[in-house]
């Protein structure tokens, strides 16, 4: 089926090049889409063929012209991650404009004095359109967010770079369209103040990273013929406390995702190299401690109890605290959070805010708006008699859930009810007599 038509009728002019790049054949290189736009005028520049990526060398010329005279005032709207694909799925590019998520940039990209597209520009790191940027205009940036800026003054006879993060869905408990429907307005929002105050400025709206990769494998490298195919997935190694040469506390999460406000970006602490110093383990207590070089300390308090009821040992994760900053939010996990002592402990989803398994133990103000999500997340604090693997998982899902037992009791219900009905319809008896119609009547005696 061939791709939607790139008609005016339908998109702003610089919004239509946008999606017909996107639908062209690609290619698998690691590439975010950048776009720009001005309220005043900006070096014309060719719309970019089909599958066309910009290289870093082109756009630094391109800057180069753009910002080589006069102050500007920059802002740049620098999203965690951004793709060509979430404007195809996002951005109602088969005619419903309704159900796009970026209805304000497009309004923005039409109203502007001029604009540019580049639906595929070679990404070479998360900081490199920042410091390009720095070294064109000459200031450092200024992270302000779109309340801040109401009440900030623009000296327009310097140059100014504005920077506003976006978050993007990784890690999120929103959709990645209410996520990006949400920067739209951020974007909208900043943009009406700017027009209130009526400052020149030339915007920006790209991401550290790409959202989606297609990793490129070469031909020569793949078997001629048929063969099965395997992907090769790599698999992050658990974090190991060891004492006297031995595993001692294991834990292994898929994604360690803290947000320290409701307006900053997700952090995901598993893809960074924690500092084991602090932790402790015995027969009774256990303490993770892990430390990392951003400044955050993520803990885990566990202790090993008997219970006469069960007749066995059980662990509980009493406590997680996670400090920044000189701030400490501490969540209770015993209520949720528990396992035989000899077992490990996993959850699809430990989370201290939605179905919660993490409850805050404070009342710091400061702290209310952490955010702790643990996804694929499983612990293990004593007994660990493998070696460097986990022992058997008592997951937090158990086999009986709400709407297994109410499909049990309805379907026991109807069972009753049947087996009722069936008893009643086997109590039904036939007349033995009849009434003979040539014969005398059947006379029955009243006193009977």
């Amino acid at each position: 089926m061939a791709g939607p038509r790139c008609a005016s009728k339908v998109r702003p002019a610089a919004f239509i090049a946008v999606f017909c790049a996107f639908f062209a054949t690609g290619s698998s290189t690691a590439q975010v889409p950048l776009l720009i736009w001005s309220s005043d005028s900006l070096p014309p520049l060719a719309v970019p063929a089909a599958g066309h990526i910009t290289s870093h060398d082109q756009l630094t010329s391109y800057l180069t012209a753009a910002f080589g005279h006069g102050p500007h005032t920059v802002l740049l709207f620098l999203q965690d991650k951004l793709s060509k694909d979430d404007f195809t799925v996002f951005g109602g590019v088969f005619g419903n404009k309704q159900d796009s998520a970026f209805k304000n940039l497009e309004a923005a990209l039409q109203s502007s004095s001029s604009s540019v597209t580049l639906p595929a520009l070679e990404w070479s790191g998360s900081s490199a359109i920042l410091a390009l940027l720095q070294e064109k205009l000459g200031v450092s940036p200024v992270l302000v967010d779109a309340d801040t800026l109401s009440h900030l003054s623009v000296n327009t006879s310097v140059s100014n770079l504005l920077l506003f993060n976006l978050p993007y869905c990784t890690g999120s408990h929103k959709s990645c369209k209410e996520v990006l429907h949400n920067n739209d307005e951020i974007i909208g929002k900043v943009l009406n103040i700017m027009k209130a105050k009526n400052v020149r400025y030339t915007a920006i709206y790209t991401g550290l990273q790409p959202s989606r990769v297609i990793p490129e494998t070469s031909v020569s490298d793949q078997s001629v013929g048929r063969s099965l195919l395997q992907a090769a997935d790599t698999v992050r190694e658990p974090i190991m406390y060891n004492v006297s040469g031995a595993p001692c506390i294991m834990l292994w999460a898929q994604n360690l995702n803290v947000k320290l406000s409701d307006t900053s970006a997700w952090i995901d602490l598993a893809e960074q190299t924690p500092s084991l110093e602090g932790s402790i383990c015995n027969g009774s207590n256990s303490q993770l401690v892990l430390t990392y070089t951003s400044g955050l300390t993520l803990s885990f308090a566990m202790t090993r109890r008997f219970y006469r009821v069960s007749a066995r040992n059980w662990f509980t994760l009493d406590s997680v605290q996670l400090q920044s900053n000189g701030l400490t939010a501490s969540y209770i996990g015993s209520r949720g959070i528990y396992a035989p002592a000899e077992y490990s402990f996993h959850c699809q989803s430990v989370t201290n805010f939605q179905d919660a398994l993490l409850v805050p133990n404070n009342t710091n103000p400061n702290t209310s708006q952490w955010r702790l999500n643990f996804t694929n997340f499983q612990i293990q604090g004593f007994g660990l008699a493998n070696g460097t693997n986990f022992s058997y998982a008592s997951d937090c899902a158990g086999f009986f859930t709400a709407g297994i037992w109410m499909g049990l009791l309805t379907s026991l219900l109807m069972l009753l009810i049947f087996v009722y009905g069936l008893h009643m319809i086997m109590q039904l008896n036939t007349m033995d007599r009849f009434d003979d119609p040539k014969g005398p009547s059947i006379s029955v005696p009243q006193s009977e």
